[in-house]
């Protein structure tokens, strides 16, 4: 496991009689040039350190400069350290030159108690910052108080949850994603496809799409780079920047990835922050689109996440009437009402962001600076359980840490997260990492001698700490594949339906891949589905997964080949069901039986043997008869609906047609189905 980077520093019990340098003639007499030189960068420090809004990555370079000329300034070691604290990846460092100011001067700044405890809070010093911080309350009074009591307040808490948290820390290993995707610039924001053969993210690199540089930061401008997983290796390929028209001149990030890798939610920076949505084409990215006016506003919206039906977005936004600086919203894409705030269960008075959906369709990651951060920005986990969010769960020690942890996302597995940080073993500014979660630790195995030495002893008292929070319940299925033609083997840019068969509805609609074929589909437990394979010229092709509530997580891959209509063609009717030993249609088969009935409307001259079929278990004689009353239940229900009769066979062919083998479970399950064959067209 890679350790959280913890400064070394003194004590505060230090002595407090080390001289104050200042820049003057008097002390630097003999070195006038370099004394000038100093307080050059000085005054170019300042500059940048007083500006408003205050650049402090500008200021700091300038600061060390001068510093190297005279390392015992109280005033300048404080400006460094005060730099640090708000330079990225780089706060922890801020904490022996503000440790230096204080032993310099007790009173180099009003504040010097509250740096100094920011300073030790970022380096997980939990009780040195609190007694930091408490001493720092006296400058949170008088006319114009140095710091505000209020959030004085919070950091204490801050330091109570991470000190709490950091007991029970999370099982799990924290890797750096390696040099295929981290360069030595920032690369963060990551987002994946469910499968996690597909991963998206932002890097500030010198090769953007324009080559500017951002004013304000220094750094460039922000481009959206891919790569994929290379599925023989398992590891990821060399990383591509996605290019125009996805990435412009100016600032594009990637901030939300459908489960199939297919839509991409962009970042721009226009109107003061707005979210487009750009489709994948084959293998090109199309140009991102506007959203409209009731996700976007005048405000800030940051981030966004789909639902696993495509249908809903869930977004972040610092708009008028929240309940906080910025809030989690959530909205129907296709509908005319406006975002719902998701309330105050899930957002706080400070601020939300990253928001993250599970392809289990109601697990949400989101990261807040509310609930039980431990400082800035943590990652927590909430669950849409009978009609409402569970109490947000903080991740825990070490993928929280004191500082900003924020946009997180997580496998439809549940075994990987990924998210950016700051670390010892990065490759850049902030880097992607791998989080691989192991779950609860499983208990020794103890000997005869041991369990009865264990039976004897005192019970433990119980400790009010929460347990670590554990691996995703990842109750879903992953079924994905290429779309093709039956005999010319070319991919198809087919429609995926994907059905309730129970409530006869269909719930979500997809589309392989144009150029490829490929499809993904994410199927959270609880629904007995239908699957349909839909295109134009082509009969359809049904597939069925009954997943009962609490499945665990599974991964199907199925290529589909469709059939074009031809004399003689067969097509298995996976969504037709009957109970045991009857052939009485079940209601879950109806969405099927709908789709066979508008085949025959729209195609007046086809016609249909419809066939009936089982295992081998049994007597032959009661498979065939049961066969052909199934297939007959289907012709009545056909001639019904106004088919004419003529059209329709029913042919009953028991055991005598198996299409895999009687010796196993699923063998027998293929063998037992309803099919039509096409008799004329």
């Amino acid at each position: 496991m890679r350790k959280y980077l913890l400064l070394v520093f003194l004590p505060l019990s230090y002595s407090l009689h080390a001289q104050n340098v200042e820049f003057s003639k008097d002390r630097f007499g003999s070195d006038k040039d370099d004394l000038k030189a100093a307080l050059r960068e000085i005054k170019e420090g300042d500059e940048w350190y007083m500006s408003d809004p205050a650049r402090y990555e500008q200021a700091l370079p300038h600061y060390l400069a001068a510093q190297k000329f005279n390392p015992d300034n109280a005033q300048l070691n404080l400006k460094i350290g005060d730099s640090y604290l708000h330079t990225g990846g780089a706060k922890p460092q801020a904490l022996p030159y503000l440790q230096k100011a204080y032993k310099l001067n007790p009173d180099v700044d009003p504040r010097i108690h509250y740096l100094l405890g920011r300073g030790l809070h970022l380096n997980a010093k939990w009780q040195e910052a609190i007694a930091e911080y408490k001493a720092a309350q006296s400058a949170t009074t008088g006319k114009n108080p140095a710091v505000s009591l209020n959030d004085v307040r919070k950091k204490i808490t801050e330091c109570e949850n991470g000190q709490k948290l950091a007991q029970r820390p999370s099982r799990v290993f924290i890797d750096n994603a390696g040099p295929s995707i981290n360069s030595p610039y920032a690369d963060y924001g990551p987002v994946i496809s469910a499968d996690e053969s597909v991963i998206l993210f932002t890097s500030r690199r010198d090769n953007s799409t324009g080559g500017q540089k951002d004013s304000e930061t220094g750094g460039f401008f922000e481009d959206i780079y891919q790569s994929t997983r290379n599925g023989a290796r398992d590891k990821w390929v060399a990383s591509r920047d996605l290019g125009q028209p996805v990435n412009t001149d100016g600032h594009d990030a990637t901030v939300g990835l459908s489960p199939d890798g297919q839509r991409m939610m962009v970042y721009v920076e226009d109107n003061g922050g707005d979210l487009l949505e750009a489709s994948l084409h084959g293998n090109e990215w199309r140009k991102p689109q506007k959203l409209g006016s009731r996700i976007n506003t005048k405000y800030h919206e940051s981030s966004a996440a789909y639902t696993p039906d495509g249908r809903n977005l869930f977004f972040v936004s610092d708009k008028e009437g929240g309940l906080g600086s910025r809030d989690i919203y959530k909205i129907e894409l296709e509908g005319r009402g406006q975002a719902q705030n998701l309330g105050s269960v899930i957002n706080t008075p400070y601020g939300e962001e990253g928001v993250f959906l599970h392809p289990d369709g109601k697990t949400m990651y989101f990261s807040s600076e509310g609930h039980n951060s431990m400082g800035g920005y943590d990652i927590f986990k909430s669950v849409f359980e009978n009609g409402k969010w569970s109490a947000p769960e903080n991740l825990g020690w070490p993928i929280n840490t004191p500082d900003d942890d924020v946009f997180f996302v997580i496998s439809a597995s549940g075994r990987h997260g990924y998210y950016s940080s700051v670390r010892e073993d990065g490759l850049g500014s902030k880097d992607i990492y791998l989080i691989t979660f192991l779950g609860p630790e499983k208990p020794p195995v103890l000997s005869q001698e041991d369990q009865l030495l264990a039976s004897r002893a005192q019970p433990v008292k119980e400790t009010s700490l929460a347990p670590p929070v554990p691996i995703a319940t990842a109750q879903v299925t992953i079924m994905k594949g290429i779309v093709t033609d039956e005999v010319s083997k070319q991919p198809l840019e087919a429609t995926i339906d994907v059905i309730d068969n129970t409530r006869n509805q269909t719930i979500a609609s997809f589309r392989a891949n144009a150029q490829s074929g490929r499809y993904l589909v994410s199927l959270p437990s609880g629904v007995n589905y239908g699957i349909v394979v839909q295109q134009d010229g082509y009969l359809f092709h049904s597939e069925n997964f009954d997943l009962p509530a609490g499945a665990a997580y599974a991964e199907v891959v199925k290529d589909i080949a469709l059939k074009k209509l031809d004399v003689g063609v067969k097509v298995v009717l996976n969504n037709i069901f009957f109970d045991t030993g009857k052939a009485t249609l079940r209601k879950e088969s109806t969405n099927e039986l709908e789709r066979l009935q508008k085949l025959l409307t729209d195609m007046p001259a086809l016609r249909l043997e419809i066939s009936g079929h089982t295992d081998n278990v049994g007597k032959a004689e009661y498979n065939k008869d049961l066969s052909q009353r199934r297939a007959k239940a289907v012709v009545d229900y056909l001639v019904a609906k106004g088919v004419d009769k003529g059209r329709l066979t029913a042919a009953g062919y028991g055991d005598t047609q198996p299409v895999s083998t009687n010796q196993t479970k699923a063998g027998r399950q293929l063998n037992r189905r309803t099919e039509f064959k096409v008799t004329g067209k």
